[in-house]
């Protein structure tokens, strides 16, 4: 049985996580670079809490100078079964307005250039990112936002964009109508790697805005996105409280896989497999490759 321990990734305007108890900083070393920051790690009730801030503290690093594989894996390193990310995102839909919470259980990614994998050359695989979400992690999301009276709604498709700059018109109206739901620049590829890392991934993708397709938000700019951010942080932290309180102190098994997502994923023969590379895999795919 694996102890069940939460890992919360904090995004724009969520640098830290107000509630935490008996917290202690680590600043855990990755073979794939640096991490955006120290983790913070104590607990809620019973519960195992790992935070990391997904810009750093002082929001340094932009959605593409994000090592998302450093990230993943010192989360994994310490122990993370499940990961909630806190995500701030724009809106293509009048009935999710800002200050809304969105589950979201699909994306689409529309960045480019990111490191999106832990496996390449040397040690090929192919994980399923059908159901990328885990749903009984969300199924406990939703029952935490009920409990604090927290409105949110159910499914939804977040279209991950590369940033840092926000949408053109024509993209912003491009993307409606393929009938995604929200945009933001950082759940790919971070969703991906967490399935890598064989770690269940749910977003709470929080809306600031209504991107620029809205009349009223034509000119989406900082200054408004950072006010309903900051509004949003006060009920996410209620959120995640509410969540750890109730959460399992034994890892559940995922409905879609995630815990064993590197199961049959590895393509390339042990004696082809890059020694280095190995090395790297070590906390992301030690199960599946120690023997």
């Amino acid at each position: 049985m694996t102890a069940a321990v939460l890992g919360v990734i904090g995004g724009s305007g969520v640098y830290d996580l107000p509630g935490l108890e008996d917290v202690r900083e680590e600043a855990l070393s990755s073979p794939w670079g640096e991490p955006s920051d120290a983790l913070r790690i104590g607990r809620i009730g019973e519960t195992t809490i790992v935070f990391l801030a997904r810009h750093g503290r002082g929001h340094r690093l932009s959605p593409t100078g994000i090592n998302y594989r450093a990230n993943i894996d010192v989360l994994k390193r310490a122990g993370v079964t499940d990961i909630v990310s806190l995500s701030a995102c724009g809106s293509f839909r009048e009935a999710l307005p800002p200050g809304l919470f969105v589950l979201v259980d699909q994306f689409v990614d529309r960045t480019h250039g990111r490191a999106a994998s832990f496996f390449g050359n040397g040690c090929v695989a192919h994980v399923s990112m059908a159901h990328p979400v885990g749903p009984r992690l969300q199924d406990r999301i939703a029952a935490a936002a009920k409990a604090e009276d927290i409105a949110v709604v159910r499914g939804g498709t977040y279209v991950c964009m590369e940033g840092p700059q926000f949408s053109s018109l024509a993209e912003s109206k491009a993307y409606k109508a393929q009938g995604f739901d929200v945009i933001g620049m950082t759940n790919m590829p971070e969703a991906k790697l967490a399935r890598e890392a064989e770690i269940t991934y749910a977003t709470i993708a929080m809306v600031t805005d209504f991107d620029c397709w809205h009349p009223g938000h034509d000119a989406v700019d900082v200054a408004a996105v950072v006010a309903v951010a900051r509004a949003n942080a006060d009920k996410a932290a209620r959120l995640v409280a509410r969540l750890a309180r109730d959460f399992p102190a034994t890892r559940e098994a995922c409905p879609a896989g995630s815990h064993r997502a590197l199961d049959g994923a590895i393509m390339t023969a042990p004696a082809a497999r890059d020694p280095a590379l190995m090395a790297k895999l070590d906390a992301v795919a030690g199960r599946v490759l120690a023997g």
